[in-house]
């Protein structure tokens, strides 16, 4: 497949395709095996996807920290075509203890070891974009997003974001960091649109804004037309998938904003590509801001 290019939008001063790809669901709960797993993320890159979301924590048992990373690692390693585009980011502060549970570790040394492991899993020199994962109750922000600065400071990251963060911490990180805060990462989605706030702000200051889950999640995104009618009655008018639909309709929100839906097939990240090309009129979008 010939590689396409889509249109770009920016991650500090780096260009990406507007639409990212969200690699979580290749190895937690349910991944495909790995070969499926590879086609995938080159059938994105064939796509004109050009960002790759990832964190250490995405994985399934005790032992695999890194996990996504490491599959992302190869997947780059054996495309054929030009990667030198390709943006990885990946987020630090969350653990999986392998019972199926996620919980948090913020303090300023467990960053700072997580973003020189994640440097390793991915097999570069500098990681792209290192988000903090989620704000953890029992540490300071200020001490998490210092570690963020410590990074920056000895060259491990070139770029930090944030990610499930309200518009104070947004502002805060902003003010610790001088300003070196490129993006951040909030669930949002047609059935979630909560972070609009977050959006908007972003919008504002220029970061990029990556709405993860933005087909509703893993266990939802088949379902989005159902339980979004107007999305499937627009889908329907222009013979498309509602998905497709409601990614169209988050890059119209404002020009900051870069979805990153999961995937694993290869039809799914395609059909996703592909709405970075799918205008939608006024008139539809009055429908579906509705």
């Amino acid at each position: 497949m010939t590689k396409t290019s889509l249109p770009a939008r920016l991650i500090g001063s780096r260009s990406v395709g507007a639409v990212g790809l969200g690699a979580m669901p290749m190895s937690i709960e349910g991944r495909p095996d790995e070969a499926r797993s590879i086609a995938t993320i080159h059938a994105a890159l064939d796509a004109g996807v050009t960002l790759i979301d990832t964190a250490d924590s995405y994985h399934l048992l005790a032992g695999e920290v890194g996990h996504n990373e490491r599959l992302i690692a190869r997947a780059l390693e054996t495309y054929e075509g030009d990667r030198s585009d390709v943006l990885v980011a990946t987020k630090g502060g969350h653990l999986r203890p392998g019972d199926g549970s996620w919980t948090q570790d913020g303090s300023a040394r467990h960053l700072i070891e997580a973003a020189e492991a994640s440097r390793d899993a991915l097999g570069v020199e500098i990681i792209d974009l290192y988000q903090f994962h989620r704000p953890d109750p029992r540490v300071s922000f200020a001490e998490s997003v210092g570690a963020l600065v410590h990074l920056l400071d000895e060259g491990v990251i070139r770029m930090a974001g944030l990610s499930n963060v309200d518009v104070d911490q947004i502002e805060q990180a902003m003010e610790l960091t001088d300003g070196r805060i490129v993006s951040v990462q909030n669930q949002f989605s047609p059935s979630f649109r909560s972070s609009l706030g977050e959006l908007q702000r972003c919008a504002e200051l220029g970061l990029a804004f990556l709405p993860y889950s933005p087909l509703g999640g893993i266990g939802s995104a088949a379902e989005l037309g159902g339980r979004n009618a107007a999305f499937q009655r627009v889908a329907d008018d222009r013979g498309v998938s509602p998905q497709q639909v409601a990614l169209a309709w988050e890059l119209s929100l404002a020009p900051v904003v870069i979805p990153i839906p999961g995937a694993s097939r290869l039809e799914t990240i395609r059909d996703s590509a592909a709405a970075a090309e799918l205008h939608l009129t006024e008139e539809e979008l009055a429908t579906l801001n509705a």
